[in-house]
């Protein structure tokens, strides 16, 4: 497996850069599922469940977003990192998932108020 602590002191291997991204679209994926099952949960009533899976998918997120943050030092603004389709993807992913968390936090809010 791709070890991210020597990310910053060498080019990554394509094949290792692949395995990396795909963990970083399925933690994404992951923080995102569990946001629209919290909100699911919360519109039916238990907001403290919602809550409970709001903070698993926290959880998935930072572990994604630590996946990028480690990527971007390894690169350091030099081109070490290949930028392929599925980096792009992958980034794709984590952004629509950070949206996704925040605007469900939002309605879970709002539903906390009407009931």
């Amino acid at each position: 497996m791709f070890n991210l602590d020597n990310a910053v002191d060498n080019e990554v291997d394509t094949n290792d850069l692949e395995e990396v991204v795909m963990g970083l679209i399925i933690n994404s994926g992951q923080a995102r599922s569990l946001a629209y099952a919290a909100l699911k949960i919360a519109k039916a009533g238990d907001f403290e469940k919602a809550w409970e899976l709001m903070g698993q998918s926290r959880e998935a997120l930072n572990e994604a977003h630590l996946v990028q943050t480690k990527l971007i030092e390894g690169d350091q603004g030099e081109g070490k990192t290949k930028v392929s389709l599925v980096l792009v993807h992958a980034q794709d992913h984590l952004m629509t998932s950070m949206l996704a968390r925040e605007l469900v936090t939002e309605l879970i809010e709002l539903h906390e108020k009407i009931k």
